[in-house]
C-alpha cells in the first residue's frame, strides 16, 4: 500500500491558506478498508464564500458524504481547500456542485453526494445538492441532520 506520506503532502507541515479553491491542493491517502463498505462524513458548518455580484459573504452548512474506494481526502487539506472559497465570488451552486465535482475526480468513491444549506440571501435560503449516482444499498445513509431554513416563525 502507497504511504500517507507520498499522497498528504501538506499533513504535519505549517500550509499557508491558499489563495482561492483553484490553487487549493486536495490531497488523498490509501483507504485501508478498501475492502468495505462504510460511509464517511465531513460537516463544514461554517463555510463561507462571496457574492459573485455584491461581493457580501455567503453562509452555509456544507455535508459531504462519500463511500471510499481505494482513496480518502486528507481532512487538513479538505479544510484548507473550503477555506479557500472565504474570497471566491461563487454562486452557492457553483461552489456546492463544484466542491462534489472536484472530490469525486479526486478520489474516485464508490458514491459522493454534497448538500449545501445556505442562509438567505435577499431573504431567500438556497439549499444546493448534488450526488453522484445512486446510493449503495450496503451502506447506511443517515439523514444529513441540517433542519431546513425557518424563519422566526
Amino acid at each position: 500500500m502507497d504511504s500517507i506520506e507520498t499522497h498528504a503532502k501538506q499533513l504535519g507541515r505549517q500550509t499557508p491558506l491558499p489563495a482561492s479553491p483553484e490553487e487549493a491542493q486536495l490531497d488523498r491517502v490509501p483507504n485501508p478498508h478498501a475492502d468495505t463498505d462504510y460511509l464517511a462524513r465531513f460537516t463544514a458548518p461554517e463555510f463561507t464564500s462571496l457574492c459573485p455580484v455584491t461581493g457580501q459573504p455567503d453562509f452555509a452548512t456544507l455535508v459531504i458524504d462519500y463511500v471510499p474506494d481505494r482513496w480518502l481526502v486528507e481532512s487538513k487539506s479538505l479544510k484548507l481547500y473550503l477555506a479557500a472559497f472565504r474570497n471566491h465570488g461563487a454562486f452557492h451552486e457553483d461552489c456546492t456542485v463544484g466542491i462534489g465535482r472536484r472530490l469525486a475526480d479526486l478520489l474516485e468513491p464508490r458514491w459522493l453526494r454534497i448538500g449545501g444549506y445556505w442562509y438567505p440571501r435577499g431573504g431567500i435560503p438556497i439549499d444546493v445538492f448534488w450526488q453522484t449516482g445512486e446510493p449503495l444499498k450496503s451502506v447506511w445513509l443517515p439523514d444529513q441532520g441540517v433542519a431546513p431554513y425557518r424563519g422566526r416563525g
